[in-house]
C-alpha cells in the first residue's frame, strides 16, 4: 500500500516536471520568436521612413511593392498625380502639363499594383489622362498638318531648316502666357516648358485692337526698317546706314498726308502726271524747282515727254546704246533690267514701252523721295540700302543692269559693290554705265577692277549731244577666262557658298563660278519675250507642274478675279503677290496694264529664280518685318495661304495686317485665300481697321476673302 502510494506520488512529480519543462521550452521559443519579430518590425519602420519622402501613404500593399521595385526620386506619387489632374480639369483644362510624364507614371503603377484599391485609383487617374490625351492628340494633329503643308512646298532642305531655326521660341499671340502658366503650375524648369511648343491660334481670339497713328519723324512717309526714328533732331539724315528694323513690329497706322490724299491718276495718264499732295515732301519741293524734267502745274506734278536729266532726251540715249551694241535688243533678249538709283524714271518709263520690265532701286540717301514719285507714276521700285549687304535678289537673274549718273564709286571698298553686280547679272549679261566728267584716277581704278573680274568692255563712247560717257560691259559666259588670269584676285567663291543667300548676308569678295552643265541654272540665255513666259529650260525639272500651275491661276484670274469681285481694274496698276511660288498669278495678269511684285518669303522654298527666268519681277522678304517701300505704294495685295505658313514664326502676326495697311493705298484692294480658321479672325481685324469686306466665300476648310481699304484713320 505504501509502495503504491509512492508510485502515485512519483507519477505526480514526473508530470509536474514535464509540465515545467514544457513551459520553459515554450517560453524560450516565445522569447526567440519575439526577438526575431522585433528586429523585423524595425526594418519595416526603416522602409516606411523612406516612402515618407514621397508623401506616399504606408500600407501593406506599399510594403509588398517596396520589395518588388525601388521607387525613383523623380517619380511623383499616385495621389499627387490624381490631385494634379483633378485641379487641372477644375480650371477648365487651361493648359496641358508635360503630357509625356503622366503616361509613364501610370504605366509603371499599372504593372506593379495588383490590389482592387490600386486598380480603382488607376482607373480614375487614367480617365483624367485620357481627357488630357485627347487635347494632346488634337494639338499634335495640328502640328503634323502644319508640317505636312510645309513639306509639300519644299523643293530643297533649305526652306524647312530656315523655318525651324527661326520659329523656335517665337510664339504667337497668347502662347507666351500659356508657356509661363505651364511652368508655374507644374513647378518644372524652363526646358520642360519648351519641350512641347503650343501651336494655338494664329490670332488671339480674345484680343481687342485699339489703333493709333504713328508719331514719327517721317510722318506720312514712314518706312520702319529704313527710317531712323530714335535719332536726335541734329541729325542731318534720318535714314539708317543699313537695314535695321524695330525690335517690336510697328502696331500703329501711318497717317495720310497733311493736305489729304486724293485718288491716284489712272494708268497710263500717271506716266505724265501725279497728284502733288500724294507725294508731298519738303525736300521734294526744293528739288522740283531745280529740275526741268518735272514741273509743278497746279495740283499736279507733270513730266514732259522725252524730258530727262540727260541732254538730248531718253530716246536718243537708248538708241545710242543699241548702236554701240547691236546684240542688245530691248524687249526681246533683254526683258528684266535693274536700275541703280532713282532719278527721273525716264529710263524705266521708256523701256516699258518696249516690253522691258525695269525694277528701280531707290537708295537710302534719296531724301527727295523720288522712289515714291516713281511708284505713284506706276513704275516698279523698291527702297533698299546698298553698302555692305547683298541685295534681296537671287544670283544670275538680270539681263542688264543700268547705272545712269548714280554717283557710286564702284572701285571703293575693294570693289565689293561691283562684285554684287557681277552676282546679280546672268552669264553674258550687260552692265551699262553712264557718267559725266570722270577723273583719270577713277577711270584707271575702274579699268583695273573690271579687268580683274574679266568683264569685257564692249563699247565706250562719249555722246556729243548728251555730253555723257557711256560704257557697256559684258559678264563672262564661261569659267575658262577666269583660269587665264595672272592673279587670282578676287578668288572664285567656294563650292559651298550659296549665291542666292541674301537676307542680311554680307557681300562676298569672290566671284561666283559660271554654270556649265545643262541641268544648272544660267547655262543658257532665256528665250525671247514673250515666249520666255511659258518656256521652261532643262534645269527646271518639274515642268508639267509649272504648266498646270499656270493654267490653274489663269482660270482663277479670268473667271473670278477679273469678273466676280467688282474690282475696277482700270484703277489697278501696282500689284504685290505677298507669297508667290512660281509666278503663276503674275503670269495670268500679263495681258493687263499692271505689274506684279512677286515676293518669295525667306522661309519658303527658293522659287524666285524661276520667276525671273519667266521674265517676271520678284524679291526676297521676311514678312515678320516691314517691306522696303513707301506707304500707299500698291493698289492691290494678293496673299495666297500666306498667314497659314506663319505659325510660330512671327511674334505678332497681326503686325502683318498693319503692314498691309501701310502698303495699300486708300481705296486699294486685298485678295486673301487661306484656311477658314485664319480668315475668320482676319475679317474681324479688318473690320477694326474700317476696311470693307466686299466678298467672302468658303468651301470645306478653305476660303476666299476680298476686302477694300478705306481712307479711315484713327
Amino acid at each position: 500500500m505504501a509502495i503504491s502510494r509512492f508510485g502515485r506520488q512519483a507519477k505526480r512529480s514526473y508530470g509536474f516536471c514535464v509540465k515545467i519543462t514544457a513551459v520553459a521550452v515554450l517560453g524560450l521559443c516565445f522569447i526567440l520568436i519575439w526577438s526575431f519579430f522585433s528586429s523585423s518590425s524595425s526594418s519595416v519602420a526603416s522602409q516606411r521612413s523612406t516612402f515618407g519622402e514621397f508623401s506616399e501613404p504606408v500600407s501593406a500593399n506599399s510594403e509588398i511593392q517596396s520589395h518588388k521595385k525601388e521607387p525613383r526620386k523623380d517619380q511623383v506619387s499616385e495621389e499627387d498625380k490624381k490631385s494634379k489632374f483633378e485641379s487641372d480639369l477644375a480650371e477648365k483644362d487651361k493648359k496641358r502639363v508635360n503630357g509625356s510624364q503622366p503616361f509613364v507614371s501610370v504605366d509603371e503603377h499599372k504593372k506593379d499594383d495588383n490590389t482592387d484599391l490600386a486598380k480603382k485609383d488607376e482607373e480614375k487617374n487614367r480617365g483624367s489622362v485620357r481627357s488630357d490625351d485627347k487635347k494632346l492628340q488634337k494639338e499634335e494633329g495640328e502640328e503634323e498638318e502644319e508640317v505636312d503643308e510645309k513639306e509639300e512646298e519644299e523643293v530643297d532642305g533649305e526652306g524647312k531648316a530656315n523655318e525651324e531655326s527661326e520659329g523656335d521660341g517665337e510664339l504667337v499671340d497668347g502662347d507666351q502666357e500659356a508657356m509661363e502658366t505651364v511652368e508655374d503650375e507644374s513647378g518644372g524648369s524652363k526646358s520642360r516648358g519648351k519641350k512641347k511648343k503650343e501651336m494655338g491660334p494664329l490670332f488671339n481670339p480674345k484680343a481687342h485692337y485699339s489703333w493709333k497713328l504713328c508719331i514719327t519723324r517721317s510722318k506720312h512717309n514712314y518706312i520702319p526698317c529704313i527710317d531712323m526714328e530714335s535719332a536726335g533732331g541734329r541729325m542731318q539724315s534720318y535714314r539708317h546706314h543699313e537695314r535695321s528694323c524695330p525690335k517690336t513690329p510697328p502696331m500703329c497706322l501711318v497717317p495720310l498726308p497733311r493736305e489729304g490724299y486724293g485718288t491716284p491718276v489712272k494708268w497710263p495718264k500717271s506716266k505724265l502726271k501725279v497728284l502733288y499732295k500724294n507725294v508731298a515732301h519738303p525736300k521734294l519741293a526744293a528739288f522740283v524747282k531745280s529740275q526741268s524734267w518735272v514741273v509743278e502745274s497746279g495740283e499736279y506734278l507733270t513730266f514732259p515727254p522725252n524730258q530727262t536729266e540727260l541732254k538730248g532726251g531718253i530716246m536718243h540715249y537708248l538708241e545710242s546704246i543699241e548702236e554701240m551694241v547691236p546684240d542688245i535688243e530691248w524687249g526681246k533678249n533683254i526683258r528684266i533690267v535693274l536700275e541703280i538709283g532713282c532719278t527721273d524714271s525716264s529710263f524705266a518709263a521708256t523701256l516699258l514701252e518696249k516690253d522691258v520690265l525695269t525694277i528701280t532701286l531707290g537708295l537710302k540717301d534719296d531724301l527727295a523721295d523720288l522712289a515714291q514719285v516713281a511708284l505713284e507714276r506706276g513704275f516698279p521700285t523698291v527702297v533698299s540700302h546698298f553698302q555692305n549687304r547683298r541685295l534681296p535678289f537671287p544670283s544670275g537673274v538680270f539681263d542688264a543692269i543700268h547705272c545712269g549718273e548714280c554717283g557710286i564709286l564702284w572701285h571703293s571698298n575693294g570693289g565689293k559693290l561691283l562684285l554684287e553686280m557681277n552676282r546679280l547679272l546672268r552669264p553674258g549679261g550687260y552692265f551699262i554705265l553712264s557718267t559725266q566728267h570722270d577723273s583719270i584716277e577713277v577711270e584707271e581704278a575702274m579699268t583695273t577692277l573690271t579687268a580683274s573680274i574679266c568683264w569685257n568692255i564692249l563699247a565706250h563712247k562719249t555722246d556729243e549731244i548728251g555730253e555723257v560717257g557711256v560704257k557697256i560691259y559684258q559678264k563672262p559666259e564661261s569659267n575658262d577666262i577666269y583660269e587665264l588670269r595672272r592673279k587670282n584676285h578676287p578668288p572664285l567663291c567656294k563650292e559651298n557658298e550659296n549665291p542666292d543667300a541674301t537676307w542680311y548676308v554680307p557681300i562676298k569678295s569672290c566671284l561666283d563660278t559660271i554654270p556649265s552643265a545643262i541641268e544648272q541654272r544660267g547655262n543658257e540665255w532665256p528665250a525671247e519675250w514673250p515666249k520666255r513666259l511659258d518656256t521652261f529650260p532643262e534645269w527646271i525639272t518639274d515642268r508639267e507642274k509649272l504648266i498646270a500651275d499656270t493654267e490653274h491661276w489663269k482660270a482663277i484670274v479670268d473667271k473670278s478675279y477679273l469678273k466676280g469681285m467688282d474690282i475696277d481694274w482700270s484703277n489697278i496698276r501696282n500689284i504685290m503677290d505677298m507669297k508667290a511660288i512660281n509666278g503663276g498669278f503674275a503670269a495670268a495678269l500679263t495681258q493687263q496694264n499692271v505689274w506684279v511684285m512677286n515676293v518669295v518669303p525667306m522661309h519658303a522654298p527658293n522659287t524666285l529664280p524661276i520667276i525671273f527666268e519667266r521674265g517676271l519681277l520678284g524679291i526676297y522678304h521676311d514678312w515678320c518685318v516691314s517691306f522696303g517701300t513707301y506707304p500707299r505704294s500698291y493698289d492691290l495685295l494678293h496673299a495666297d495661304h500666306l498667314f497659314s505658313r506663319l505659325k510660330n514664326r512671327c511674334k505678332q502676326p497681326v503686325a502683318i495686317v498693319v503692314e498691309m495697311d501701310r502698303l495699300l493705298r486708300p481705296g486699294g484692294w486685298a485678295i486673301l485665300r487661306d484656311k477658314i480658321e485664319i480668315l475668320d479672325p482676319l475679317e474681324g481685324i479688318f473690320r477694326t481697321l474700317h476696311w470693307e469686306i466686299r466678298m467672302t466665300y468658303n468651301q470645306d476648310k478653305e476660303g476666299l476673302m476680298c476686302v477694300q481699304k478705306t481712307p479711315w484713320r484713327p
